[in-house]
């Protein structure tokens, strides 16, 4: 198991370790179990998360800057 810490915006503790209590779950579960769901769920697309694929990334240097 890998410990991690988190930063996590004022009020979202107490909402998840209320949450936890009323799905009987300790708090670690109750915010492993949507990102287990997330990471198991088929992605809608390989792209970009607006649907569009990724430009390519620009190229650096000269076009012809490989060595003679």
């Amino acid at each position: 198991m890998m410990r991690v810490s988190l930063r996590i915006p004022a009020g979202l503790p107490e909402r998840a370790t209320a949450r936890a209590a009323a799905d009987r779950r300790s708090l670690n579960s109750e915010i492993l179990h949507p990102l287990e769901a997330a990471l198991a769920a088929p992605r809608a697309d390989a792209g970009s998360p607006g649907g569009d694929p990724a430009p390519p990334a620009p190229l650096r240097g000269k076009p012809d800057s490989s060595p003679a």
